[in-house]
């Protein structure tokens, strides 16, 4: 048996109650490794362009990688795969936590979900057993409760991935949670509505195996050399967590203020880092194999906020409630974020359909009345925590609101397009493009919409470096130049991290491709090089994208939102930075070896070996 595999995954047939094992062979194994790649194949051969996201033939994909779990930093993550509800092309999230590792420790690399319940069931896997069991009782509960549930159940070790509310009415925008108040989230894409679509509530492992490696000693050699300097150069990101990139951001016209329209914002203090460490902290969280400890944990123990008890807002969070919204209370913030933990609902999609129906109501696309009473005014952070709850249930305007910005701009028409901030149907995350130009050809060309971790080119424009690749240096994140050829790059080392599941973060901590080869060499046993790498994680991205193309996706769904690409930052960072998308668009899909529609050449498929796919 190869190192950092269990060797066997679940196949579980909600709809007959079946549960079955299989094996995937060493060469499917090296082509696409786990996790995001052994995903996005299990999805592209079991599912058909006529696929429904809702329907009980959409698989859902839980998958770890070949490091989750190990010693290698970083590691405790692993991949949620399927049809998004949301977007209706492929759609995927992965989370920190502990989930992944205890599946692996469990004996199961991962778990294939088709079909859908009768009634509200759940999933129990310990030590190489798994039963569905009855969830009825737990239908429901939000996310805390039902974690609490279930351990009472089946005991304290047991680690829970659920849904809440939200998914179960199968909100568009709704997500899967896991490790309780924790809350590490698979929020993007909408893959709680899935999982509410098959009548399942959660998903609970429970392992006490230990998960092979291959060279144990030449991988602890390794992590004695390079783990102090991972710590030393991520030090920062620790101690202020995601939440301390608030006000930086704000500084250099990155953070969304006002739906996107405003460039700079006074408040932006008010919501950050530094404000979290001197109020409302309580102490720093780690993922699994995690040394950098990025996590909040927060409580509010007074005020008209008080009973927030775990998880933090991070960066993302703060930013789409927060600025985007024109919200600078901390407490209400971190309250908003709380409510969405526990209905289970993506906070990037909710703060951005939130800021969206704000800049409606204040050009009396929506009233009082069509809001229930609510005063959706800028800023109005009650007026948010009540929206948020109408979301979450499908009450009044909330399912529309629900449906994502896409969706409801569809319905309400004319102006609400331009307020629709969103690639492909998923609203752009806290990051613009008219402060790291790369970002716009990331999003637009993202394979499950606008995403700033699957390219995560502004890494490399920050502080990150890879030498591989020629880039020894940080990038100039208002260059015009080569932003096609970094796109191709990141978003292919993106790919080939959540396969292997390992943290982005990790790059801010100089982690190299030559590092990842001596990991999978200690941990698998595979010989593998730097290029074979690149080669992997490329193949992975073009997998999904074939996928897209044959649901209808190609170059005139590649954009980002024309206020973007329009309307400059002129007052903050940005100054009157606009990104030259055209020109960038067209080096990217020649780098890429797309036509110049974007759909893979056939030489392309045929170097990547997956012709014998199509």
């Amino acid at each position: 048996m190869l190192g950092g595999y269990t060797g066997k995954v679940l196949n579980i047939d909600l709809t007959e109650g079946i549960i079955t094992e299989e094996t995937f062979g060493e060469e499917v194994l090296r082509k696409f490794i786990g996790g995001s790649g052994l995903g996005a194949k299990i999805l592209y051969e079991r599912t058909t362009p006529d696929t429904e996201p809702l329907s009980p033939e959409n698989p859902l994909i839980y998958m770890t990688g070949p490091l989750t779990g190990t010693k290698v930093p970083a590691s405790g993550r692993h991949e949620i795969t399927a049809i998004s509800p949301l977007t209706g092309i492929f759609g995927e999230g992965d989370a920190g936590g502990t989930w992944g590792m205890n599946l692996k420790k469990a004996g199961f690399d991962g778990i294939i979900i088709t079909g859908r319940a009768e009634s509200p069931v759940y999933i129990f896997i310990q030590d190489g057993k798994a039963r569905i069991l009855d969830g009825r009782d737990l239908w429901g509960l939000d996310t805390f409760q039902t974690d609490q549930k279930i351990k009472e159940i089946h005991g304290q070790n047991s680690v829970v991935s659920c849904i809440g509310p939200a998914g179960e009415k199968q909100v568009l925008i709704a997500g899967i949670m896991h490790d309780g108040k924790d809350a590490r989230a698979v929020g993007r894409t909408g893959l709680g509505a899935v999982m509410g679509a098959k009548n399942l509530k959660a998903v609970a492992v429970s392992g006490t195996g230990r998960i092979p490696v291959a060279d144990e000693e030449g991988l602890r050699q390794n992590l004695k050399q390079v783990l102090p300097g991972i710590v030393e150069k991520t030090k920062t990101l620790g101690l202020l967590g995601t939440a301390g990139g608030v006000v930086p951001s704000e500084t250099i016209g990155d953070l969304p203020i006002k739906n996107w329209k405003q460039g700079g914002w006074e408040d932006a203090e008010k919501i950050s880092g530094q404000k979290m460490a001197e109020t409302i902290l309580r102490k720093r969280y780690y993922c699994g194999s995690c040394p950098i400890g990025c996590g909040r944990d927060v409580e509010i123990k007074e005020g008209p906020y008080k009973g927030v008890d775990g998880a933090g807002p991070e960066y993302e969070t703060l930013g789409m409630l927060g600025s985007c919204c024109l919200i600078n209370d901390l407490e209400a913030v971190a309250y908003a974020a709380d409510l969405c933990n526990r209905y289970g609902l993506d906070t990037i999609s909710t703060g951005g359909v939130i800021a969206f129906a704000m800049e409606l109501y204040e050009h009396g696309l929506i009233t009082k009345d069509d809001l229930g009473g609510i005063e959706l005014t800028w800023g109005n952070a009650g007026a948010a925590i009540e929206l948020i709850k109408k979301i979450a249930n499908k009450e009044g305007i909330g399912e529309l609101l629900g449906m994502g910005v896409k969706k409801a701009a569809d319905k309400i028409g004319g102006l609400a397009h331009e307020f629709a901030i969103h690639t492909k149907g998923l609203e752009l995350p806290a990051h613009d493009p008219r402060a790291f130009n790369s970002l716009a050809v990331g999003y637009a060309t993202s394979n499950r919409g606008a995403c700033h971790l699957q390219g995560a080119t502004y890494f490399f424009e920050k502080t990150a470096t890879m030498p591989e690749i020629g880039y020894k240096e940080p990038q100039d994140r208002h260059g015009t130049e080569g932003k096609g050829r970094l796109n191709f790059y990141a978003q292919n080392i993106m790919c080939l991290m959540d396969s292997l599941k390992l943290c982005k973060f990790l790059l801010y901590g100089g982690v190299t491709l030559t590092m990842m080869t001596q990991w999978i060499k200690y941990v698998v046993g595979w010989d593998i090089t730097v290029d074979e790498l690149l080669e992997t994680g490329e193949r992975i991205f073009n997998l999904k994208r074939l996928y897209n193309t044959q649901r209808g996706i190609s170059r005139k769904d590649d954009t980002i939102p024309m206020r973007i690409l329009t309307q400059p930052r002129r007052d903050k960072g940005a100054g009157e930075n606009l990104p030259p998308f055209g020109k960038m668009l067209n080096e990217y899909y020649q780098i890429r070896g797309w036509t110049d529609e974007g759909i893979p050449k056939q030489e392309t498929l045929k170097r990547l070996g997956l012709t014998e796919l199509t």
